[in-house]
Order: C-alpha cells, then structure tokens, then sequence
C-alpha cells in the first residue's frame, strides 16, 4: 500500500511527516480560496485566522505538492498526524494528481486532498467570501498557536513562486496585506501603495 496526499496550503513547506518523495504538481477543477476559518492554528475561537480550502472550479488549476509515504509504520503515523493537524476541514477527496500541463492523463490517481467544506452544519468554521481588503484585514490581527496568521499567508506565497506559480488570488491578498501593515508603521503618504493597480 502507497498513501500520495496533495498539500496545498502549509503542507507544502512543512510537511510533519515521514515521506519518500515529494512531487510538485496540480489539480483539476478546484481553486484555491482563503475561506477556512482556524481557530486552532492561526487564531482562536474569538478571533478565527483565514487559511486555504478548495472551491470547485471546472476551467481552474491548483498548484501544490503531493506526497508519497509507503512503509506501513510511515503510512499509519501520517494519517494520525494529518487526522489531527487537518480536523477542521471535514471532508476528505481523492482526486488526479498531474505534473504536466499537457498531459490530460494524471500522473496519480486517487491522492488524498483534505478540504474544508463549505456545509456549515459539518464544517463550523467555515467562514466563506468576503472582499479582499476584509480577508487581509482578518489575516493581519489575527494570530494562533501555530503562529501570525500573515506568516501563513506569506510562507504560502513563497511556496507556491518556489513551484513556479503565481496564484492571483494568494498573490493579491499578501500584497493587501503587506499594505496594511505598511500602513501601521509609515505615514499617509503612503497610502498610493495600496491603490489598486
């Protein structure tokens, strides 16, 4: 038995796992969108963070990694990992995994994706659209256990131009956000930076 699971969020930089092989790649059908609310990682349960879940979207692409794990011991350890570190996205795919642009036939089949549905009933921190200066603003006071939720904004956004992919919307919202916190220290002349060009 082999487990492949696909990180597009912090598991990309930082996998907490035993794995064989890490291979850069893409799904199909999905985007990436800030809409998770973390109460236990990048802020707290009065003041919830904002990470990455998948929305279904059939002409898009998301870029991330997957990983191989395949010793049992390996294999059993990770799942219990992710099982804590990922509880509050409720629904767990198994999804195509491609590596070329080109190629229309994956290059695995049946990866592990965990996602953060947008059902309420299930998923209670579901937090959903907003505008992109209100997620900036969100993700610029909150802060968690696992650190500053703009920490995870920027390492995500490092990340993804270290794959070679410029994700707009994770792009836009760190730009947003780096003007925000320009804003805290500098005067109001400063201000054009945040214009949208």
């Amino acid at each position: 038995m082999v487990l492949w699971v696909f990180g597009y969020g912090s598991l990309i930089w930082k996998a907490g796992f035993n794995y064989d092989e890490r291979l850069p790649g893409f799904i199909k059908g999905y985007r990436r969108v800030f809409y998770q609310g973390s109460t236990d990682h990048r802020g707290t349960p009065d003041y919830p963070g904002r990470t990455v879940t998948l929305e279904p979207a059939p002409e898009e692409i998301c870029y991330g990694v997957a990983y191989k794990v395949s010793q049992k011991e390996d294999i059993e350890t990770a799942i219990t990992y992710l099982e804590v570190r990922e509880k509050q996205y409720d629904q767990k795919d198994y999804l195509d995994f491609y590596t070329e642009s080109t190629n229309s036939t994956p290059a695995l089949s049946s990866v592990l994706v965990y996602v953060a549905s947008s059902d309420k009933k299930l998923n209670q921190n579901y937090l959903g659209p907003a505008s992109l200066e209100e997620i900036a603003k969100q993700i610029v006071r909150a802060e968690g256990p696992s650190g500053p939720n703009r920490d995870y904004l920027f390492q995500l956004e490092k990340a993804l131009i270290e794959l070679g992919c410029k994700d707009a919307h994770v792009m836009d919202l760190a730009r947003e956000v780096r003007c925000i916190l320009s804003e805290e220290v500098k005067s109001s002349e400063d201000g054009d930076l945040c214009e949208s060009s």
